[in-house]
């Protein structure tokens, strides 16, 4: 992902998944969901990027990042997202946590290219 000019905001949503990734009360799969809300959060104003890491044992850690506040509030409320966020509750998580950040600088280092 390219650097960003801060000020910006970040969604932080690490989770624990179960071990379930498609059942009878999930219509879609895990990654089948993951994908839309991708692609939603893709299209809806003021987002900037997202970086999504899993592990082997179902941990994980995605970051989103905004331009505003106001632009998280907004992608949170929107019903595509609280039906993902439903699922996720019922079939998905074990548990998660959300944090929202300010970010005030932004360091990035690259190795040269030989």
């Amino acid at each position: 992902m390219p650097p960003l000019k801060p000020p910006y905001f970040t969604a932080i949503f690490s989770s624990q998944r179960t071990q379930t990734t498609r059942c009878e009360e999930a219509s879609i799969s895990y990654e089948e969901m993951a994908d839309r809300m991708a692609r939603l959060a893709e299209e809806s104003d003021g987002f900037l990027g997202m970086e999504s890491y899993r592990d082997a044992d179902g941990r994980g850690v995605t970051i989103s990042y905004w331009r505003t506040l106001d632009a998280i509030r907004k992608w949170g409320q929107d019903p595509r997202h609280l039906e993902a966020q439903s699922t996720g509750q019922k079939i998905w998580y074990e548990q998660y946590s959300l944090r929202i950040a300010r970010v005030e600088s932004e360091t990035v280092w690259q190795r040269d290219k030989v």
